[in-house]
């Protein structure tokens, strides 16, 4: 035993961490490697609701500084500080993109996201669209890339307002965003529909 305390991670321990090392605009948890404390009774829901210990976190301000140190490594999601690093659950994105602005046309359309934390990501080439669809029922769940991995989960009436600014390209329906294309479905099946 070396002599030093374990420490059991906690929420309130991880936010203190966060809140002295946080300054302006994101930490740069891509430098943080701290080593990994064990798994934090924490879970994303997919509809963007953020669990501690089974109930929501209510306070806006928490859950804003929670999803400033989330991190995603090998398909595994933690937060994590400059001492620390634990494992949380998110049940499908850790992020919900709640509404858009969309700008010019066709190919020089521009589309800019926000998620229900305030974040904000114009799609492009880093900033990709894609559309995954059920296996069974076919329905679509397009996310937008937020940050370093981490996406959003495009919510339902946003979704439908972008297929109202869709076009047809190469076979497919897709939407353009600074040049690139981003394919929702191809054009053939669409006619079926």
């Amino acid at each position: 035993m070396s002599g030093q305390k374990a420490v059991t991670p906690s929420a309130e321990g991880i936010a203190a961490a966060a809140s002295a090392a946080k300054g302006r605009g994101l930490p740069p948890v891509h430098l943080w490697n701290p080593p990994f404390c064990g798994d934090l009774d924490m879970r994303i829901a997919r509809d963007g609701t953020w669990f501690y210990l089974g109930t929501p976190i209510g306070r806006f301000e928490l859950v804003k500084l929670f999803s400033s140190i989330l991190k995603l490594e090998d398909g595994k999601y933690f937060l994590v500080t400059p001492v620390e690093k634990v494992g949380i659950t998110v049940d499908d994105a850790p992020f919900v993109a709640v509404d858009f602005e969309a700008s010019g046309v066709g190919k020089d359309q521009v589309l800019t996201f926000t998620t229900h934390v305030g974040d904000t990501a114009i799609a492009g080439a880093d900033h990709p669209i894609r559309v995954a669809r059920d296996a069974e029922t076919g329905e679509p769940s397009p996310y937008v890339m937020i940050r370093a991995g981490l996406e959003a989960l495009i919510d339902r009436k946003s979704f439908y307002r972008l297929v109202e600014l869709g076009d047809h390209h190469d076979g497919w329906f897709g939407l353009w965003s600074s040049g690139e294309f981003f394919a929702v479905i191809p054009s053939r099946e669409l006619e079926n529909l």
